[in-house]
């Protein structure tokens, strides 16, 4: 059975439904990955590698994980620390922002736990995945020892992917930002950036200037997504761009790229080419932005 383990958060979400009402639920990218890469491939084992407290919250969220086929064998919890929260305000047009409560998050601490088993447990995977917030997030004293697990697990043979997914607000500042990123990009094997991430961060507003800020990383597997304006692919130097139809009836981008980051890994780890993979995360970030909130119903 194929296998991929996600590490990073999953928090509790709050947002204001179509009645003015407080909707409840539970998101955070990495999750939002594994879920949709999940539904859509059930037979692969998707895990989460995370931290959650021991609270009524963070049991309801360990019981969604269940009802979703993620894992939670790799979920630690500690009676000391509550998980994330966060409410989502969307304007007209769909784009979305963000008010936390994480800065004491459970899941922030994940790392000093990591001991050799818990590590043993890591290396018996297909893929590693992880993401900019999932970086950012941590306690900084912690980062060295992410990137010496991190070594680790390459060295094992388990394929690192990395999405960059950039939020200012979770960093210290922008040099911050890109030393790590420089040693995520150094690591990993599947590199699958926004556009927006880089003219954000490094003032890079293309695919070709994306490109060309890669290629020293000699990155195997690079997904570059530019939203409705297409994604190019780089597979062992190979360049394939493959178009995007807009979708018009935009309501929540909330999940957009991770949807598609976890179809897209889900059928590449099936096997499928990288024009069926893009197809098919395409179509479900599509989906995915045509309803409120970053997991929809199952029945859509």
């Amino acid at each position: 059975m194929k296998s991929i383990i996600l590490m990073g958060e999953c928090m509790v979400e709050l947002r204001r439904d179509g009645h003015d009402e407080i909707v409840q639920s539970f998101a955070g990218d990495v999750y939002n990955a594994g879920v949709y890469l999940k539904r859509c491939n059930p037979e692969i084992q998707v895990q989460l590698a995370t931290q959650i407290g021991t609270d009524t919250l963070s049991e309801q969220m360990l019981t969604v994980f269940t009802d979703e086929g993620i894992s939670g064998d790799l979920v630690l919890q500690t009676p000391h620390r509550l998980p994330g929260l966060y409410w989502v305000n969307t304007d007209s047009e769909g784009e979305r922002s963000f008010l936390y409560w994480r800065e004491n998050a459970a899941a922030r601490w994940q790392v000093e736990h990591y001991n050799d088993e818990y590590i043993a447990q890591l290396k018996q995977v297909d893929i590693f995945f992880f993401s900019g917030i999932s970086l950012a997030i941590l306690q900084p004293e912690h980062r060295q020892r992410f990137w010496e697990v991190l070594r680790e697990l390459k060295a094992a043979g388990v394929t690192i992917a990395f999405d960059p997914n950039y939020r200012p607000k979770l960093w210290a500042s922008v040099a911050d930002t890109k030393t790590q990123y420089d040693m995520a990009f150094s690591l990993c094997d599947i590199a699958l950036p926004g556009v927006e991430d880089f003219a954000m961060l490094y003032d890079l507003t293309d695919f070709a200037a994306v490109e060309a800020f890669l290629a020293p990383y000699n990155i195997a597997e690079q997904v570059i997504k530019d939203g409705p304006n297409g994604v190019v692919v780089l597979l062992d130097a190979k360049r394939t761009f493959i178009p995007i139809t807009a979708v018009k009836n935009v309501i929540d981008t909330t999940s957009a790229g991770d949807s598609f980051n976890g179809v897209y890994l889900g059928s590449r780890m099936n096997g499928e080419s990288i024009d069926v993979a893009v197809a098919k995360a395409a179509k479900m970030a599509g989906k995915v932005i045509q309803y409120p909130g970053a997991i929809i119903p199952k029945s859509i």
